[in-house]
């Protein structure tokens, strides 16, 4: 129950000596400062790196064609080797676990190969499958991305980068209508742009054309070879077994020796992101120790100060005693201290480190450069948790002064001059 007569003597206590307080309440409020200001530039740098990848499946692995490193069935070392439409098949009849999966092969980036009307540019062109769009997902401003359909019919169609669009149709809705692709023409059916900033498959989105992998495989003659796989994993299915599984069906429907270590290479992009976690995982670890170490000076700073507050109340504590005061009474009044200078000097210190958060994203957001600190925040429960981590350190900052305080003799108390 509140009691308004205790509270009032514990402001009076804390108010008598104010500068005393003062300095006791500021490393308290400083090591809370320090904590929020890193937890949330630590936040903000995550929010960054992982924007640049955001859109992009964390979940993905490719796998490239490169030369042998030893002999195998006739064949010597360093030779060449292509993906095949039968190793595409192979994997998707065989390997368990597989989510999304797209072959990609390029096409010839000739000047000016991209032509609509009287307006040419010079672009990548990619052949892919409707997959690979959930792998490196876009976002789509005109039309509809590219589905099983076209790819099982060869249909001549294409989606273009919001780059393109932009050359070659003044940004107006091109869908409909017809470019030539390296001599050949192919309807519009959609212009996309790439969501992950940091990385790209074989050129930016923006100014790619994607078409039918089958269709360019026969307008293009690019024949049955393909440039390398892209594949993303089941939630839950381990990435390491996909891997194995697909490396062996290359290796073997292409006479390669099963511990050749060069011959398929492989980018885990999985492994990349786990790496990140980590990584940041260790900096929140990091900065949870480098704060709780200022805000434990600052405990022990209110700790100390209360040991001087009891010897100076020691005749208080005394008279107090010898008139009934039971031991409890004394505990809590000590300890009731001690949270409060705790309590208006951490609380103090958490607003003070939101609201400077608060002001850093407005500043941040207002520049058009691209930031290493994106949106730094202190998440709710991060807040609470450093709440409850401040009233327990504040409630163990008076128990030593409140021990002391009960070893102190009514009439020694008493007789203390």
């Amino acid at each position: 129950m509140f009691d308004i007569d205790r509270w009032t003597e514990i402001w009076v206590t804390i108010t008598r000596n104010k500068m005393r307080s003062f300095l006791t309440c500021f490393g308290v409020f400083w090591g809370i400062l320090m904590l929020v200001i890193l937890l949330g530039v630590g936040v903000g740098f995550k929010n960054a790196i992982f924007k640049q990848v955001d859109g992009f499946a964390t979940n993905s692995v490719f796998f490239f064609p490169d030369r042998t490193s030893e002999p195998y069935h006739g064949f010597n070392k360093g030779r060449y080797w292509s993906i095949r439409n039968r190793d595409a098949d192979a994997i998707l009849s065989d390997v368990k676990g597989i989510e999304s999966f797209s072959p990609m092969i390029g096409g010839n980036r000739s000047e000016n190969n991209i032509v609509h009307k009287q307006v040419a540019g010079t672009y990548t062109v990619n052949g892919v499958y409707p997959d690979f769009f959930n792998i490196n997902r876009q976002k789509l401003h005109f039309g509809r991305l590219m589905n099983d359909v076209d790819l099982r019919e060869r249909r001549k169609v294409c989606l273009i980068g919001s780059r393109i669009c932009e050359e070659l149709f003044k940004n107006a809705d091109p869908c409909g209508e017809y470019v030539r692709v390296n001599g050949i023409y192919y309807q519009v059916i959609g212009v996309i742009e790439q969501i992950a900033s940091g990385l790209s498959i074989n050129g930016r989105a923006e100014s790619s054309v994607f078409l039918p992998l089958t269709t360019m495989q026969q307008t293009l003659n690019q024949g049955d070879v393909l440039g390398f796989l892209c594949v993303s994993a089941v939630q839950g299915h381990p990435m390491q077994k996909l891997i194995d599984d697909i490396t062996d069906i290359l290796k073997r429907q292409n006479e390669i020796s099963p511990t050749d270590p060069q011959a398929v290479s492989v980018i885990n992009i999985s492994a990349q992101f786990k790496m990140f976690e980590n990584l940041f995982a260790g900096i929140d670890t990091l900065v949870w120790l480098v704060g709780l170490g200022s805000l434990l000076a600052g405990i022990i700073g209110i700790s100390n100060i209360m040991m001087v507050t009891i010897k100076e109340r020691t005749r208080e504590i005394g008279v107090r005693r010898a008139i009934g005061a039971k031991p409890w009474n004394i505990i809590s009044q000590v300890m009731s201290e001690s949270l409060a200078l705790t309590a208006m000097a951490g609380l103090l210190g958490l607003c003070t480190g939101v609201f400077l958060l608060d002001a850093i994203d407005k500043v941040l957001s207002q520049t058009s450069v691209v930031n290493a600190i994106l949106h730094p925040a202190v998440k709710i429960g991060t807040a609470v948790a450093a709440t409850i981590v401040l009233m327990i350190c504040g409630l163990l900052a008076g128990l030593i002064p409140a021990w002391r305080a009960m070893q102190i003799k009514a009439i020694d108390a008493i007789r203390e001059e």
